[in-house]
């Protein structure tokens, strides 16, 4: 049975929601009743209850300062507001706190029932998906080659192995120790997406491959397998000694003639080179994939070596198609640090290359200047200017020491325009913003409005006007309600409760009480000191 505590000042309504609501035909036992926020308060700590049902306007702590601690203590709580007719807007900071429902006086017996209902469903469905995912949770310990795969996908999508995760994954699956060396394998089926596969067939066809795969390494222990597409397969092997990586090339063998005897393709199989970290594996993937493409050129079916690879065509390659457009879309997001990080890659990819000729450095340096002209734009440069002199300066370029400090040079110098043209920008955008809301005071704009009218994203506006200003948009807005309100107090011809309607605040009880929360004294003392 689920429990309820009451908390309401007038006791004649405590009564009311004891006698006339059908609890133990909701689901709840007898609730427990408190007449002020502070009783409630430490109730909630002594025991655990599954739903509060607090009246808003109450002396001493309110219901939104009680709902405000009492999720602090229980954040799965179901909270349920009682707010008269004028207290609509203790509601809005309610809601913002946590509660997820209210009811107005005078109470309606079957509403809260309904109310009641509602919760009893939402905890319920709570309580159903911590059992479910508890037992996930069992089902993924039990099931380790399921484990494994997830794990190697994480590897190939470069997802940061940090010592805590990897303790995580140890907890789980027990690692090999990376450091003894492994290696990775790739299976790719040759041409499955060929004309006249049905669906059914590409499904039947993907399963078996992997089938194939699993039964044909099964005495290669340690093994972490991972069908990663319909028609390619990753395996890392650990701690291979020399005959054992013999054997494995036999039953590589083996599996290219049964997936040509069973199902009629041929698998293309790289054999990468030996790796000793983690981080090592995506482009350990990158290498294989690049031999089995250009293996594909000739004939299909092959077995392919890392010894077999140019490690220079390698570079070449993930230089221009990978690193180059990379770092061309980290510059135009505006992150100096990540730019920084892969321009250093880019660098020590370049110089890797053996040998670094200068004439090699300069056609690559030309290629990358070329690049960041043609996809970047100077916003705060005479056009075409920065542009002329940086071609210049590359063709007087007389070592590759040089070259690199061009680029590096011109890099630097966007990133530092482009920080300050957007700072500029975002700055002039929220003073906009402010300057819309400070001139609309009296009415209420959501979020999402705001976002409307000036084309933007309601999260975006969010982030950038905290990142700005250093409040959010609905402490912007109290703050300058009451400090517009300060001012009109000053004034003793204008009513308490027709500063509140000057300022966009509907009621004198929800004025009252968030001046005195901003101000620390309620709008009459402050009249009367001022």
């Amino acid at each position: 049975m689920l429990k309820v505590l009451i908390v309401d000042d007038e006791p004649s309504n405590i009564q009311g929601l004891v006698r006339y609501i059908d609890w133990l035909g909701l689901g709840y036992d007898k609730p427990a009743a408190m007449e002020s926020g502070e009783e409630a308060l430490g109730a909630l700590r002594d025991a655990a209850f599954d739903v509060l049902i607090s009246d808003v306007s109450m002396p001493g702590m309110n219901g939104i300062e009680l709902v405000a601690e009492a999720k602090k203590l229980h954040p799965h709580l179901q909270v349920l507001m009682i707010s008269g007719y004028n207290e609509f807007e203790f509601v809005q900071d309610a809601i913002h706190v946590g509660a997820q429902a209210y009811v107005l006086k005078p109470l309606k017996m079957e509403e809260v029932s309904g109310r009641l209902a509602g919760f009893r469903e939402t905890l319920q469905k709570m309580r159903s998906i911590v059992e479910q995912t508890s037992e996930l949770e069992k089902r993924v310990s039990e099931s380790l080659k399921l484990v494994k795969e997830r794990f190697v996908n994480d590897l190939l999508a470069e997802i940061p192995q940090t010592n805590d995760m990897l303790a995580s994954w140890n907890s789980l699956i027990a690692l090999p120790d990376a450091v003894g060396g492994f290696q990775l394998l790739v299976f790719g089926l040759d041409h499955f997406l060929s004309a006249g596969k049905e669906a059914k067939d590409r499904i039947l066809l993907g399963s078996g491959f992997k089938q194939t795969v699993d039964v044909g390494l099964s005495d290669a222990e340690p093994m972490y397998l991972a069908q990663i597409a319909p028609d390619e397969i990753v395996v890392l092997l650990f701690g291979q000694s020399p005959q054992e990586r013999a054997r494995i090339e036999k039953r590589v063998s083996f599996i290219q003639g049964m997936m040509r005897e069973q199902y009629g393709p041929t698998v293309t199989v790289g054999c990468g080179r030996e790796g000793n970290r983690w981080a090592e594996v995506p482009l350990l993937y990158k290498e294989t994939k690049f031999m089995m493409a250009k293996a594909r050129l000739i004939s299909d079916g092959q077995i392919v070596r890392h010894n077999d690879m140019d490690v220079n065509e390698f570079q070449d390659f993930r230089l221009r198609e990978e690193l180059m457009p990379n770092i061309v879309k980290l510059m135009e997001t505006g992150d100096a640090a990540q730019v920084r990080a892969y321009m250093n890659q880019i660098l020590d990819l370049l110089l890797a290359q053996e040998p670094a000729s200068f004439s090699y450095v300069q056609a690559f340096g030309m290629s990358f200047l070329s690049e960041l002209i043609r996809n970047l734009k100077w916003k705060d440069e005479p056009e075409g200017n920065l542009n002329i002199l940086m071609w210049r300066r590359m063709l007087d370029c007389r070592s590759t020491g040089e070259i690199i400090l061009l680029l590096v040079d011109y890099v630097e110098r966007y990133m530092t325009i482009e920080k300050k043209a957007r700072i500029h920008q975002q700055h002039n955008l929220i003073k906009r913003v402010a300057l819309f809301i400070e001139e609309r005071l009296q009415e209420n704009w959501t979020v999402k409005q705001l976002a409307e009218e000036f084309s933007l994203n309601a999260s975006y506006l969010s982030v950038l006007f905290k990142r700005e200003l250093g409040k959010t948009i609905s402490e912007f807005v109290q703050e300058t309600r009451i400090q517009r309100a300060r001012e009109l107090l000053k004034n003793p011809n204008i009513k308490v409760y027709e500063v509140a309607d000057r300022v966009g605040i509907q009621t004198s009880a929800y004025f009252t009480y968030l001046f005195k929360k901003l101000v620390g004294c309620t709008p009459q003392e402050y009249r009367d000191y001022h």
